[in-house]
């Protein structure tokens, strides 16, 4: 190993080192819940063993029901008990007074069999109680998963879609994909003319105008968002201004809907794409547009065949870090959307503060990565036919 390898080596590692236990290490341990399914395993683990084992065509068998009730008198004591309800009650309602009330039952006089069960609560004598309870017997799972797409195992083993009612995961990732299209548009058909005037300009100016365009990305994006706010009410800055102006009679409803959130992310991301567009057109050397010109194209010609397809690389690069930022935007959708307009990361949020359903918020993280990862290998294969036709 040569010396700069080796001195090269150790100015890195520290750097990797901090990328592996402050960046990557916590996202891979997220994503692994969205598989992982071992609270009631834990709790259990007698009891999830042979629910692996039983077909579910019938009821599950008297030794499986007293190793239950055995087990679960042990988890209160163990202190397992809450993990494994809490994570049954996230497929269903209804789970944690079943169990508290069974456990407060036990230990049975004539002992733990299906019927005594059934006594306590005539569910422990239908066979979809057991089915369920095998669905989150673990150690690995697939139910986050899909129920990230609105998808569940039917009681036949099937795949089947969730009730209307529960249907939100699809539409949110229709919603969220929809939001950062027309953001990532907006963006690019504002941004371009912005660039290309700046590139036009003596580098001092446009230095200095630069300023202005970067000046939103030095500030918080929850200060940002919460100027909006103050700006798109009712009876906000624009709406007073229009008035002013005649442009409309009476306010015009700015906030809590879709074309708050458009302004808003618009306004933060529109650096991403005039940062990249202005690196480019500035670098771009005007022979060919002069030459074009010089043999009588009109400037609009000139701009469509000659000027456009030099700027496509930086065009494709800003609208991507565009879309993939606001494929992953929290903050400006909840508080300047309603609530048609929040999107996938509101639902990773939710699971992840409030419900702490963590395999469920991991399972939509994962599904977002996925897509991001989507995007990531269209523009790698669209910039690399690019250079193919080039040559």
């Amino acid at each position: 190993m040569s010396r700069n390898t080796l001195t090269a080596g150790l100015l890195l590692g520290p750097l990797v080192l901090l990328l592996l236990g402050n960046f990557l290490a916590p996202i891979a341990l997220l994503l692994t819940h969205a598989v992982e399914d071992r609270e009631v395993a834990a709790a259990w683990p007698r009891t999830a063993a042979a629910l692996r084992e039983w077909d579910g065509r019938t009821l599950p068998s008297e030794a499986i029901a007293a190793d239950f009730a055995r087990e679960l008198a042990d988890s209160l004591q163990a202190g397992t008990f809450a993990a494994a309800v809490n994570r049954l009650n996230y497929d269903s309602a209804g789970w944690r007074t079943l169990l508290a009330r069974t456990a407060t039952a036990l230990p049975l006089p004539q002992g733990a069999t299906l019927q005594a069960l059934g006594r306590i609560d005539p569910r422990w004598t239908q066979r979809e109680s057991w089915l369920a309870l095998k669905a989150a017997a673990g150690p690995y799972t697939a139910s986050y998963l899909l129920s990230a797409v609105d998808l569940r195992r039917s009681s036949g083993g099937g795949l089947e879609r969730v009730a209307p009612n529960q249907a939100v995961f699809v539409n949110a990732f229709g919603r969220t994909f929809g939001i950062s299209m027309v953001v990532t548009l907006g963006c690019v058909l504002l941004g371009y003319p912005v660039a290309y005037v700046l590139a036009g300009l003596p580098s001092r100016v446009a230095n200095i105008l630069l300023i202005f365009v970067v000046l939103p990305m030095w500030t918080s994006v929850l200060v940002r968002t919460t100027a909006w706010m103050v700006l798109l009410q009712s009876h906000g800055v624009i709406n007073d201004l229009l008035i002013r102006l005649g442009v409309v009679s009476h306010p015009v409803e700015l906030i809590y809907n879709r074309t708050g959130v458009y302004i808003a992310m618009i306004h933060v991301l529109l650096p991403y794409t005039v940062l990249p567009l202005y690196g480019l057109m500035r670098g771009l050397a005007p022979v060919s547009v002069q030459a074009a010109l010089s043999l009588g194209a009109t400037p609009l010609r000139t701009f469509w065949e000659i000027y456009l397809p030099q700027t496509l690389p930086g065009i494709t690069a800003g609208a991507l870090i565009v879309f993939i930022l606001s494929l992953g935007y929290y903050i400006t959708p909840a508080l300047i959307g309603g609530p048609a307009d929040q999107m996938v990361s509101s639902f990773i949020a939710f699971y992840t503060n409030q419900s702490l359903d963590w395999g469920r918020a991991a399972a939509l993280s994962l599904a977002l990565l996925l897509a991001t990862g989507v995007c990531v290998a269209l523009y790698g294969r669209i910039a690399g036919a690019r250079e193919t036709v080039l040559r």
